[in-house]
């Protein structure tokens, strides 16, 4: 194992889940309710800030996102790619479930919930808009977060790193034709001009500053790594929190309007986590992988990279569509849902070793 993947491990696996993180439901509470109080008590200043654009880019919020995102992407080490063949089925696993099964899963809810059962409780001229945001929301899988739920539930560090490094790899390259296929199945119409830029600002351009800026730390040594971690944790979600509170001052009238549609959009959310996080935590235990393979595989099939999706969801179709707002309700019931599936792995852990086709020596 490199001395670079060894940190990388060290830290993914010691870490403990910060204030912000624990509490992350709560804090996206919060800036629902200060959002939607500020973009009824200052309209015109949100407004000027909406007038901020350069190419179809609102420039304040491409600073956030990628505040958002890189810190989250220095701590993926590429290097560890060449650990995927140690479990290669439980790669093979996460891998079907997070390209192969969860969009198209979430394609189907997304059509069964919110153009049929919901439909006549939702705006009909934003339907289209919400059933694209939970498309965004479950086209890819989650990068940062999932070292924390997998430390939670005993996973095995050097295999949720390589999953990671490898999903991101995928993720440049896959999530621009994937993305614009099931969009383009649900029959709505995505520019590729756009898309194509929304792939080059928040996934290919953060990924080579995150690992020049990784280089650099490394550079310093083990300690030194660590410690900017420790400072630079926070400055995901901060900056996240703050897109929200734009993201709902533009929402605000709509929300006042419709407060149920957050409801009825968690629906299909919620099935999706528990069929996906099912599915592959059933198949590692088939293929025959260990517990510590089969926990983070189940989570990384259940959770998203609900930045990725609030930033492309805001590029494509602006602030006040109904697709940002889908993509933030990923973001509100992460934390607690999540923390239901690592009690549900922890739990079963038993049951699971009891039974499962053990590696051939």
């Amino acid at each position: 194992m490199s001395a670079q993947c060894e940190v990388t491990a060290k830290q993914a696996s010691g870490a403990p889940m910060s204030v912000f993180e624990r509490f992350l439901t709560l804090w996206v509470a919060l800036c629902i309710v200060a959002g939607v109080a500020l973009g009824q008590a200052l309209p015109g200043v949100f407004q000027a800030i909406a007038r901020l654009e350069v190419a179809q880019v609102n420039l304040p919020v491409g600073l956030l996102i990628w505040v958002m995102i890189i810190p989250m992407l220095v701590k993926v080490d590429f290097g560890a790619l060449h650990q995927v063949r140690q479990h290669v089925r439980g790669i093979g696993v996460t891998l079907f479930v997070n390209w192969l099964v969860k969009p198209f899963s979430m394609a189907l809810l997304a059509w069964l919930f919110v153009r049929q059962l919901f439909a006549a409780w939702q705006p009909a001229e934003q339907l289209d808009a919400y059933v694209a945001g939970l498309i965004l929301l479950a086209a890819a899988p989650c990068t940062a977060m999932v070292f924390v739920w997998s430390r939670l539930s005993g996973g095995d560090p050097l295999f949720t790193l390589s999953q990671v490094a490898l999903n991101d790899t995928i993720m440049v390259f896959a999530f621009a034709p994937l993305v614009a296929f099931l969009l383009g199945l649900s029959a709505i119409t995505v520019p590729w001009d756009t898309l194509l830029v929304s792939v080059g600002l928040y996934i290919v351009v953060p990924v080579i500053l995150a690992q020049l800026w990784r280089r650099r730390l490394l550079a310093r040594g083990p300690q030194a790594f660590d410690a900017a971690m420790r400072r630079i944790g926070p400055w995901s979600i901060i900056a996240l929190l703050a897109t929200l509170v734009l993201l709902f001052a533009f929402q605000g009238e709509q929300i006042l309007r419709q407060p149920l549609v957050i409801a009825l959009l968690a629906v299909p959310i919620l099935i999706q986590v528990a069929f996906n996080s099912a599915l592959a935590y059933g198949l590692s235990r088939w293929v025959g992988e260990v517990h510590a393979v089969a926990a983070p595989s189940a989570l990384i099939g259940a959770s998203n990279f609900f930045e990725l999706a609030v930033a492309t969801a805001i590029s494509l179709f602006g602030f006040e569509s109904g697709a940002a707002l889908a993509t933030v309700v990923g973001v509100l019931i992460e934390v607690p849902v999540m923390l239901a599936v690592v009690a549900l792995v922890n739990r079963s852990r038993r049951w699971y070793e009891a039974g499962f086709r053990s590696s051939p020596a």
